[in-house]
């Protein structure tokens, strides 16, 4: 499994990249691989602000349909549209233009509790 040494994640298998005040939101090479071929992403929380783990869409692969937690609390201000357009981008890359949202951070001290590299890889095995 690809696990980005430049990214944090969570333990629901999504990625976070800081961008400035913002971060870059998608889910991990391993989820992707696991749920199989995305057909549709459901993001209806653009535009709110949350806190880290709660859900802010859903995926849909041909068998199941899976929840996308937040990694880091903040305002949602962008579901990429290209995601939007064409969901299987995800699978083809989930850590470049298959990221699903920028999210502008409320508490820094969210990314900073996320795993390293490391502990991801540790956990995925």
């Amino acid at each position: 499994m690809n696990v980005p040494a430049n990214l944090k994640y969570s333990s629901d298998h999504e990625w976070c990249r800081m961008e400035g005040d913002t971060a870059v939101v998608g889910i991990t090479d391993f989820a992707q691989s696991q749920l199989g071929d995305i057909v549709f992403v459901d993001v209806p929380t653009a535009g709110e602000t949350l806190a880290a783990g709660d859900v802010f869409g859903s995926i849909e692969a041909v068998k199941t349909v899976s929840d996308a937690f937040l990694p880091v609390g903040g305002e949602i201000v962008e579901f990429n549209p290209a995601v939007d357009a064409d969901p299987s981008i995800v699978n083809k890359d989930p850590y470049g233009e298959g990221w699903l949202v920028k999210v502008k951070v409320s508490d820094p001290a969210d990314y900073e509790a996320l795993l390293t590299p490391e502990k991801y890889a540790e956990l995925i095995g």
